[in-house]
């Protein structure tokens, strides 16, 4: 009878646990390799959480893409911690993440969280662009100033003096048609006001508004377009 394969790859101080469907850190990990691992791999999981990383007091390089990691990300302290990749996940609060990460890593030089709806890039929505992308690594850098590199690219000396100056004000703005969305399930736009360059304030309102937009309003949520 043939022997069963081990779910783990093991390399010195490198673990790997990949592709396994698991929604939690299986607690072997941390009783049979947490004293002396340095790296680990969870990549391609489904992991939800990450509270068994308590174990591994040593660890100095985490992996942990394509999995289903949120908001409520908790990482353990890890003073060791140098390299953090959380790329596609479902991480959408950038500001708390960094907070986080400030407290729990202090040594962390190398950051990646791309594929995340908290990276703003072309990988995870085609309406945001190079600037929305930049504006991230400013605030990035300013909450986490000690990394070295982020995502995949190399931090300059440059973006670092930025983020010290700037940094604080350049938390990733909303999409322009959110400013639109916001009434518009209020808001009952005509399309025939709208010919051309032309651009005219609708009165057509649904009823539920106590008082219908003034003209002014529109005309600047329009110049948003």
């Amino acid at each position: 009878m043939a022997q069963r394969e081990s779910p783990v790859v093991l390399n010195g101080t490198q673990i790997s646990y990949i592709g396994q469907d698991s929604k939690d850190i299986p607690h072997f990990l941390g009783e049979t390799y947490g004293k002396f691992a340095r790296r680990l791999d969870l990549s391609f999981n489904q992991l939800r959480s990450l509270a068994g990383l308590k174990m591994f007091t040593e660890l100095e390089e985490l992996v942990v893409d394509n999995n289903l990691l949120g908001n409520d990300l908790q990482l353990p302290r890890l003073p060791k911690l140098h390299t953090l990749t959380l790329n596609k996940n479902q991480l959408t609060d950038i500001e708390a993440l960094l907070e986080h990460l400030a407290d729990v890593t202090p040594s962390l030089e190398y950051l990646s969280l791309l594929g995340n709806e908290a990276c703003p890039n072309q990988l995870v929505s085609l309406d945001k662009d190079d600037d929305d992308y930049q504006r991230y690594r400013y605030f990035v850098l300013y909450k986490l100033p000690q990394l070295k590199f982020l995502d995949s690219r190399k931090v300059t000396k440059k973006e670092l003096m930025e983020a010290q100056a700037r940094g604080a004000f350049m938390k990733v703005v909303k999409p322009k048609l959110e400013a639109i969305a916001l009434i518009s399930s209020e808001l009952v736009i005509d399309a025939s006001y709208l010919w051309g360059e032309k651009r005219v304030c609708p009165q057509q309102v649904n009823t539920r508004l106590p008082h219908p937009p003034s003209r002014q309003t529109c005309m600047t949520l329009f110049d948003t377009l």
